[in-house]
This record gives C-alpha cells, sequence and structure tokens, in this order.
C-alpha cells in the first residue's frame, strides 16, 4: 500500500511565513522521499487546503496517510480544526485512511532547541552563562483558550529556567491567554533585571511574531535595562527528529494527545461548560482565502509552464 505524510500547517498572512513552511516542508521531503509522498494543507487563508492536499494524494494512489501537524502545542486546533478536517476527508474514500500525529508538545527535542536558541542569542549579545542570575528569561507562546495547552508552554519555561540557571523566567502569551506579551514585560520590568531574553515558541515569521518583535524592540528603547529576542524555531534539524518522533507514534499507534486535562473530556476548573463540546472546525470561513498555491516546494519557478500558467491566472 503506498503511504504519505501530510503536513498540516495552520497558514497566515505574511508570505514569508509561508515561504518558511514550504521550506520546511521541502526538507521534510527530501527526509521521507525513499518511504513516503509529502504533501501539505493549510486550515486556513493559504493554499493548498487540506481537501486538495488529500486529493492530489489519493490521485497519485497514495491510500494511508500520517497526519503531522506543524503545531507547537495542543489548543483548539490540534483537538478540533485538523482532526474535523481529516475525519471528514477520509469519508470521501472507502479506501483511504488517515491517521493523525499529535503535536510536537513538551518534547526533549523542542526543549534542546529552545536551549540552542537562547545561547544563540546570548552569544550574539557577548552574553555568558554567569549572567544569566541576571537576566529574566520571557517565553512567549501562542495563547489559547485551552489551559492545557497553556500549562505546557508553563512547563517548559520551568525546565529551561531551572536548567540554565536564570535570575527569573516567566509565561507570556500573544493570544487570548493571560498574562499577553506587553503585560509580561511590564511586569518582569519591574524585577529590576539588567536584561530579559524573550523566546517566542513559534516555528515562523508571521503576524504574531512580527507583533512579539516589536513589542520587545519598543520596550527595549523606553527602558534602561536591556530586552532582546531569539529567533523562531524554524526548520532546525531538532524539530526534524520531532517530526521523525510523531510519524513513528502515527505509524505505531502511539500518538496518544492529553485527555487526562483536556477542557472537552474533563471538568477543568473555570472551563466546566468546554466539556463534550462538538468537534466541530471553525476555519471554514477563511479556508485558502488569500491566495492561490503559486509554487510547490522544490517546483522550477521560472520554468515555460509556469510562466504560462501565470499569466493566464491558474
Amino acid at each position: 500500500m503506498k503511504e504519505g505524510i501530510l503536513l498540516c500547517g495552520h497558514g497566515t498572512r505574511r508570505a514569508a511565513g509561508v515561504a518558511a513552511f514550504k521550506e520546511l516542508v521541502r526538507i521534510l521531503k527530501a527526509r521521507y522521499e525513499d518511504s513516503y509522498e509529502v504533501d501539505y494543507g493549510f486550515l486556513e487563508f493559504n493554499h493548498p487546503t487540506y481537501e486538495a492536499a488529500v486529493e492530489r494524494m489519493y490521485l497519485n494512489g497514495v491510500r494511508k496517510i500520517y497526519a503531522l501537524p506543524v503545531i507547537l502545542f495542543a489548543g483548539s486546533h490540534a483537538k478540533n480544526d485538523i482532526p474535523y478536517e481529516l475525519n471528514t476527508l477520509q469519508t470521501y474514500h472507502e479506501d483511504l485512511s488517515i491517521n493523525m500525529g499529535k503535536h510536537i508538545g513538551v518534547s526533549s527535542f523542542l526543549l534542546d532547541l529552545a536551549v540552542k536558541r537562547i545561547e544563540e542569542t546570548e552569544l550574539k549579545h557577548g552574553f555568558s552563562k554567569k549572567d544569566r542570575k541576571e537576566t529574566c528569561l520571557v517565553v512567549v507562546g501562542r495563547g489559547t483558550t485551552d489551559p492545557d495547552a497553556n500549562s505546557d508552554v508553563a512547563k517548559l519555561t520551568s525546565m529551561l529556567w531551572e536548567g540554565l540557571g536564570f535570575g527569573f523566567a516567566t509565561t507570556g502569551y500573544s493570544g487570548t491567554a493571560y498574562p499577553n506579551v506587553q503585560e509580561c514585560l511590564s511586569m518582569t520590568h519591574k524585577l529590576g533585571f539588567k536584561r530579559t531574553i524573550v523566546i517566542p515558541f513559534f516555528f515562523f515569521t508571521g503576524v504574531l511574531l512580527e507583533r512579539i518583535y516589536k513589542q520587545v524592540a519598543d520596550m527595549d528603547t523606553s527602558v534602561q535595562s536591556e530586552y532582546i529576542y531569539t529567533d523562531p524555531f524554524g526548520a532546525d534539524e531538532l524539530i526534524l527528529k520531532a517530526f521523525d518522533e510523531r510519524l513513528d507514534e502515527a505509524k505505531n499507534g502511539t500518538a496518544h494527545m492529553n485527555c487526562q486535562l483536556c477542557k472537552y473530556r474533563k471538568q477543568v476548573v473555570g472551563f466546566e461548560q468546554d466539556m463534550g463540546k462538538e468537534q466541530i472546525g471553525h476555519h471554514l470561513n477563511v479556508k485558502g482565502i488569500l491566495f492561490e498555491e503559486d509554487e510547490k516546494p522544490g517546483e522550477v519557478t521560472n520554468s515555460v509552464g509556469k510562466k504560462i500558467k501565470k499569466l493566464l491566472g491558474l
């Protein structure tokens, strides 16, 4: 049976973010091409949608798909939106099987990569390990309405704080969780540390990451203490190893979500009304609305056929 890997992206309004995602696809395609057909899709904004990607894989003879979310933490995207899409697509063909892998989550590879990005930033700005006691570390997660996902970010913050020996560490969020980035930076400034290193837990650039960087830069220019930030995770080898692990789990049926503290399965304090909610996607109105899939990873962009398709608007 021909098998494939579907890389499940979220989508972004920034072309640079789409380009970075496609670079990850290109790298993973080369990594797995001997055993799998690798394709990709987006949950919202960009093309191709999951439906288009699955359909072209099916037409190429793929009958078993391992869907790997390019998602760091298990908020509603990993728990509701992506499963809803994949469950729907699987019903289109009786002989098609889709196994969904787990998000990256609290992973030793992600922790090691965070350490790597922090140490790169320290070296770039001339800091050493002995400066960490005078340094505050701020970990910024996406932030969701799901406390389970937010707590994973906080757990990694704690591990980085204890493991690296910073004077203090805390967690902020760019989305719907408290505290947001600006609130977090304002609170940490009152602690009086000489410098603050902000590490955003994001794969690629995009609207949210650009906003975080601007907030950190604005803080740096408005106070006497120093505020700096790390690069995003990108397609580092450690991330690729995390995908290897998630693929192995999907193949062997061990890709389990954390259901013990999932607000959709248990009565979690403060979120009791969410238990038992129907699993349904909420991105239907923004699927693929921005621009067409103008190029595929590894495609020759200056070919005659490509130029003709662009001229015809195809």
